[in-house]
């Protein structure tokens, strides 16, 4: 219920704890997972401490129960176990402390951690996470590289050396965390966020050795995953050794087996690439030779054709046949312009000896009236009429007579 309260009349602290301890006690048991981190057992104390930590969430809280409660799961459980524990929230009114008082403790089991992650796997397979669409390439050749590992440890060590042997002029931005434990979830994500903003990081390896699935369990953290996801430089998985396959491994843009695969997966081999490179020119050079000689071999055989052997040879050829045609073309033009000659000499003699100019000249005239009409009968022409007589020689005037008419 809301306490009616104010500055004029505030509630003491003592009840102000009885009240949070009264609605604390009204709180059923309920059960709890999460990791141990603390363990106290005082010899001869009859109750043992503990703290369970949420290593996704970097929250705790404290834990008691009574020796004979843990007693049942002690040779099983230990720092940094996960464990499921029925307790009931207790409040410790002199301190305001909050805690949970266990009746019973489990160990998490191997299978029953193997079937949670399978859920969560599934989960968020069907958001799409794990879609390869959302891969992204990684570069050639990386400049600088993010490494997410634990402080001086083999991982660190494999990544490092196998790729400064492949490749001497890379550069790495080291970010050392706790890669096991209660600490491993915030501390890989926060590292794995600082590295994504860093100007320059061109990848993200994210490595760590073998372990037990209990040791691998941060790399299969919801949270980490999400942060992978929305990473915009790819990143690289390298978690433990062949077989094991945290949920890192599905989100991560590359999946390396072991850290030394991650280095020669991102790092290129500059041996390698020499030799590549040879290849490449030995496999151009002999394309360019090989072209050179079949364009050779062509130009050899073009060369060897007559007509290019000997370019005037068809021409002469042809010159004695063009002259041969115009000899008797002109010929031909010969004959034709003779006949044509011959045939006009006769038809102008012709047309001369019938032309009325000839009759003319053997002393006939023409009369022609004033309209130019000729006259061919007497009775065209009327007394006095004048007339005009054309000779051979030109024309004059005649007049006809009276008595004529």
């Amino acid at each position: 219920m809301a306490l009616n309260t104010s500055a004029e009349a505030p509630l003491p602290v003592g009840e102000v704890s009885r009240l949070i301890g009264g609605w604390i006690d009204r709180l059923g048991a309920v059960w709890v997972e999460g990791q141990i981190t603390q363990l106290s057992r005082r010899p001869g104390a009859g109750v043992v401490f503990l703290t369970l930590r949420d290593p996704s969430y970097d929250i705790s809280i404290s834990v008691t129960c009574f020796r004979q409660v843990f007693d049942t799961v002690a040779d099983v459980v230990s720092e940094g176990a996960r464990v499921v524990v029925q307790a009931k929230p207790e409040w410790y009114a002199p301190r305001g402390q909050l805690s949970l008082r266990a009746t019973e403790i489990r160990p998490v089991g191997v299978g029953e951690l193997l079937a949670r992650l399978e859920q969560l796997k599934k989960s968020l397979a069907a958001e799409g996470l794990f879609a390869p669409e959302r891969k992204k390439a990684m570069p050639f050749l990386p400049q600088l590289i993010g490494l997410v590992c634990g402080r001086a440890s083999a991982a660190e060590r494999d990544v490092l050396e196998n790729a400064r042997h492949r490749w001497p002029a890379v550069r790495f931005e080291v970010r050392n965390v706790a890669v096991q434990g209660v600490h491993a979830v915030p501390q890989v994500v926060q590292a794995v966020k600082e590295l994504d903003e860093t100007e320059g990081v061109d990848v993200i390896i994210v490595a760590r050795g073998g372990g037990s699935v209990e040791d691998l369990l941060p790399f299969s953290d919801e949270q980490l995953v999400r942060v992978v996801a929305e990473c915009r430089t790819p990143v690289v998985s390298a978690i433990g050794h062949e077989p094991d396959n945290p949920l890192l491994d599905y989100v991560a843009d590359l999946r390396a087996s072991t850290p030394t695969d991650a280095a020669k997966k991102v790092v290129p081999d500059v041996g390698e690439e020499y030799e590549r490179v040879r290849q490449l020119r030995d496999r151009a050079r002999r394309s360019v030779r090989a072209f050179v000689e079949r364009e050779e071999r062509g130009l050899a055989q073009a060369l060897a054709r007559p007509s290019i052997e000997d370019p005037h040879r068809m021409v002469d050829e042809r010159a004695d046949h063009v002259a041969s045609l115009l000899d008797r073309g002109r010929r031909t033009l010969g004959h034709l312009l003779d006949r044509a000659d011959s045939e006009l000499t006769h038809t102008h003699a012709r047309v001369v000896a019938l032309s009325p100019a000839a009759t003319l000249k053997r002393g006939y005239a023409v009369l022609q009236k004033a309209d130019g009409h000729v006259v061919r009968a007497p009775d065209e022409v009327t007394a006095a009429e004048s007339l005009r007589a054309r000779v051979a020689e030109g024309e004059f005037t005649v007049r006809v007579d009276a008595g004529d008419a």
